[in-house]
């Protein structure tokens, strides 16, 4: 707990990074991005200015709350007929065919040219040094660098950046990315117009050009980052609030409303028909999602009818309370890997902001000498090219990577994310009812046993809960995927919040034992 400001997130390195930018003057705005510019660097498995962004903010001097939409664009000459054209049958998960225009640089100056104290250069500071310096690898971040080993090796550019003679770094040893500090200090001393426009965006045209990609440099001339209203919902008297699309946020909104008919906290936490409920409400979320969520430029997202109670009433019906249900997507017109940064600063500016490559190392493609690592946010589109998430030149794709709030009586009450892919939405609803409809504190509610849906009946569960829960709900019809059978990574995500104690005038930081972070306040 601290009063005057809190900065929680995944590795402590950036997170004192952060904390340092607070000190030395900056607000919550300077500080959340010198620390996800840090995370780029000491956390690279996950994010990087290769990636994109996503910020949630509420400014104290006007009291409103600012969405900002920092994804990036399919590349021009990228085509569902292009890519059969080279034998590429769907969408590819690595290489420069999963590429997307990186957005976090241009969105990081734009939300710090709006409401920053410091200049860019100043934030850019922390990430230069531990590129520079180098930085101890941190035990979670190792193992899952070792996982992507074989990736790494597939391009010389990333086995140079990432691998030591061969290997990941492992737990405790110094890794430095000399190139990538050169790059920080060309943006630090020429700014957004180099990234996008300069010599920056030059390279990595150059060399995706050069080895059978699809960017051109109008590509990155024409990136824009999108100011979005955020999407809201009420539950239990709190107002929770996500990004629209393109970003899945809608999908956590769309399972608490389901759930809020439920009387969650008349039920037993943590047992099977406690865990039925949300899973049920989750797989419609997702349902929904799948069917629904894309590039709202390109294609109509029946935001209003999604999020209304009617259509969660609808929804509800369709639920068993004692079998398992399997969910095509609802007909709302009729009804009517990845790090997160959460910085509270002494003014209650409020920042929630989530930057990502997507999976592991991303494409896997560092971009020749500028050490960048690419996203790989073009997997996220489908190849049918009738669905609104289809792949298509200058679309965005569907996006995992959601920062959230809370609202309690109109103000600020909680900002939080949880990393991992899928696993976000159904991250911010599970923590979310820890809080609201069992209140827990920060760390309780981060800290307990979570469940990932995987498709159709199929859902993980965590170790931690009984097995008496989980023979129950397989009497249910659920199927349970064996312990150990769970995708590499942050399987049940990982997760950082603060909550506002505006009574007190305390702050309340909390980080989840499944990642290398912390939370640190003064």
């Amino acid at each position: 707990m601290a009063r005057e400001g809190i900065v929680a997130s995944s590795q402590p390195l950036a997170v004192g990074a952060g904390v340092s930018i607070l000190k030395k003057g900056g607000n919550a705005i300077d500080a959340a991005i010198a620390t996800a510019l840090t995370l780029g660097v000491v956390e690279p498995v996950s994010t990087g200015i290769g990636g994109d962004a996503f910020v949630l903010y509420r400014w104290a001097a006007d009291g409103r709350i600012y969405g900002v939409n920092g994804s990036g664009r399919c590349p021009r000459q990228l085509t569902l007929d292009e890519l059969q054209r080279r034998g590429i049958q769907g969408i590819p998960r690595n290489g420069l065919a999963s590429v997307t225009v990186p957005g976090a640089i241009d969105a990081f100056v734009e939300v710090q040219r709006r409401h920053g104290k410091l200049s860019f250069a100043e934030v850019l500071e922390p990430a230069i040094h531990y590129a520079t310096e180098g930085f101890p690898v941190s035990e979670i971040i190792a193992k899952q660098w070792d996982g992507a080993v074989p990736l790494l090796s597939r391009f010389s550019s990333s086995a140079e950046t990432y691998l030591h003679d061969g290997q990941a770094p492992r737990a405790g040893e110094v890794h430095r990315q000399p190139n990538l500090a050169r790059t920080l200090r060309l943006l630090a001393c020429e700014g957004r117009d180099a990234f996008y426009r300069g010599e920056i965006a030059r390279q990595i045209v150059d060399f995706s050009q050069e080895n059978g990609g699809f960017f051109e440099l109008e590509d990155f001339a024409s990136h824009t980052t999108a100011w979005v209203e955020p999407l809201r919902a009420d539950y239990r008297g709190y107002t929770i609030l996500e990004l629209p699309p393109n970003g899945q946020g809608i999908t956590a909104l769309l399972a608490l409303n389901i759930l809020e008919g439920f009387e969650l906290a008349a039920m037993t936490y943590g047992s099977a028909p406690y865990y039925h409920l949300l899973i049920e409400a989750t797989k419609q979320a997702f349902a929904d999602r799948n069917r629904y969520v894309a590039d709202p430029a390109v294609a109509e997202v029946p935001i209003a009818g999604l999020l209304s109670k009617a259509y969660a009433e609808a929804r509800r019906r369709e639920i068993a309370l004692n079998h398992a249900g399997d969910y095509a997507p609802g007909e709302p017109a009729a009804v009517g890997n990845t790090v997160y940064v959460s910085c509270v600063d002494r003014e209650r500016n409020v920042v929630s902001l989530i930057n990502s490559l997507f999976t592991a190392f991303g494409s896997g493609v560092v971009a020749g000498d500028t050490g960048i690592c690419l996203q790989n946010r073009g997997s996220g589109f489908v190849a049918d090219p009738q669905h609104p998430n289809a792949l298509a030149p200058g679309k965005r794709p569907l996006h995992t990577i959601i920062p959230a709030m809370v609202l309690k009586g109109g103000q600020p009450w909680l900002c939080y994310g949880v990393m991992g892919g899928d696993v976000q939405a159904q991250g911010h609803v599970q923590v979310a009812i820890n809080l609201i409809d069992f209140n827990m504190n920060v760390q309780e509610a981060l800290e307990a046993p979570r469940f990932r849906i995987l498709g159709g009946r199929l859902v993980a569960l965590e170790r931690a809960i009984p097995h008496e829960v989980r023979r129950e709900l397989e009497r249910m019809g659920h199927e349970l995927l064996p312990y150990g059978k769970i995708p590499p990574g942050t399987p049940y995500g990982g997760g950082q919040a603060i909550l506002i104690d505006h009574e007190r005038g305390v702050l309340q930081g909390g980080s989840d034992y499944r990642k290398d972070g912390c939370a640190i306040g003064y």
